[in-house]
């Protein structure tokens, strides 16, 4: 931090100093001691004095407008322009958590008009004002993530979230905003609060009905899930992935893994029969709905179809081993499917890597007459037969048996 802040000392001519705070999170990190992701400023300076820095005005029709450019080492530059100083505590005042409220200047001095630091000290989450969250209801998700990470909303926060109906708002927030705090969470310690939170005041149903409607169906017979419902499965599921790997991707499809238990017949609950076929077709529409990434639906779309399969692994024939690791690596899920399996059935997957190894080999590899792969007298079926028969020889010859 001392670095950095020398680093926007020398960026700074040194009349502009005293005209320049650092804001918001940046402050919240500095005190923390944690690198900053970017670099937030205020600056009551001359705006002309800015571009000539290389600033350019970035307008904005929901915040305020920022001056912004991208500087080695700083990376990305954020300044909130202010006519004087004095206007310095009612633009703090206009944010959203009082630990996010604090300004420091370039020599170090603390301006924290609202209490922040001892805040940051109980890693409280204290509105700036009654109006935090009705000005803004992101700021809610954005909380829920922070809550991923150890703070807590304080009960005055909580009380806002019960008494207010917050469909209306909600439903303005673009459902790629919501996407983008939700896979921030995931990567955080304790991501499993996003969603218990969601959940507790009623919060993102515009965005992922289905994990309200996870609250509402059995996980499948009481024998094996003694947890009752498909939510507290899910998320059981998400946290034992989360000790195993930090790997965002491995986490969300272990929380939607049992996607299709929600499309079952009603009438055969508890049970799911067919429910990895069923999640496999929903994912595409789901992701999309979410706006997420392709690599993202591929591997969800896998490890609904696969994950039923690989948690009977010591039961499969060795030639459906050898598909599941194709159809593992085709998918993008080969590196965390045994974590699944870990997370969601408590069992292991012996010989796992063995059968990557084999599902990579090529026809050469395998020994396989090239003669049979360039000629016609062989039929598609039939090749493909041989050349699982050689794909098995070769897994049991290097499991050694």
């Amino acid at each position: 931090m001392d670095r950095l802040i020398a680093g926007l000392k020398r960026f700074f001519p040194e009349h502009l100093h005293p005209s320049i705070f650092m804001v918001g999170g940046m402050v919240r990190d500095v005190l923390l001691g944690v690198d900053c992701q970017d670099v937030d400023l205020v600056a009551a300076a001359p705006v002309s004095e800015l571009t000539a820095l290389g600033f350019r005005l970035v307008e904005s029709k929901s915040t305020p407008n920022i001056y912004f450019r991208f500087k080695e080492p700083f990376g990305k530059i954020e300044i909130t322009w202010l006519p004087s100083l004095d206007a310095l505590p009612e633009d703090l005042s206009r944010r959203d958590f009082t630990v996010n409220a604090m300004a420091m200047s370039l020599e170090g001095r603390l301006v924290d008009p609202l209490g922040g630091k001892a805040d940051l000290e109980g890693r409280v989450l204290r509105c700036c004002s009654p109006e935090s969250l009705t000005n803004d209801p992101l700021r809610i998700l954005r909380a829920f993530r922070f809550e991923c990470e150890g703070w807590r909303l304080d009960a005055e926060a909580e009380r806002i979230l019960k008494g207010h109906d917050w469909t209306a708002s909600l439903q303005r927030i673009p459902v790629e905003r919501f996407s983008q705090e939700m896979l921030k969470a995931l990567t955080k310690e304790a991501p499993s609060r996003f969603f218990r939170r969601m959940l507790e005041f009623n919060i993102g149903v515009n965005f992922l009905p289905e994990i309200f409607r996870m609250a509402e169906i059995p996980a499948g017979p009481p024998q094996h899930h003694p947890e009752g419902d498909l939510f507290m499965h899910s998320l059981q599921v998400l946290e034992r992935m989360a000790g195993l790997t930090p790997e965002p991707v491995a986490r969300f499809c272990a929380l939607f893994h049992d996607l299709g238990k929600l499309y079952t017949p009603a009438e055969l609950h508890p049970k799911h029969h067919g429910h990895d076929t069923l999640g496999a077709e929903q994912v595409p529409a789901f992701c999309r709905r979410l706006r997420l990434p392709v690599a993202l639906q591929r591997a969800l779309q896998a490890t609904n179809r696969l994950h039923n399969n690989a948690n009977r692994w010591e039961e499969l024939r060795d030639s459906t081993k050898i598909r599941l690791a194709l159809d593992a690596i085709k998918g993008g899920i080969q590196e965390f499917l045994p974590l699944q399996v870990a997370a969601d059935f408590h069992a292991s997957m012996p010989g796992w890597e063995v059968a990557l190894e084999v599902a990579k080999l090529n026809a050469a590899q395998l020994g396989i007459d090239p003669a049979l792969l360039d000629g016609e007298e062989v039929p598609p079926e039939k090749l493909q037969q041989i050349i699982m028969q050689q794909r098995v020889s070769q897994f049991r010859a290097r499991l050694g048996g």
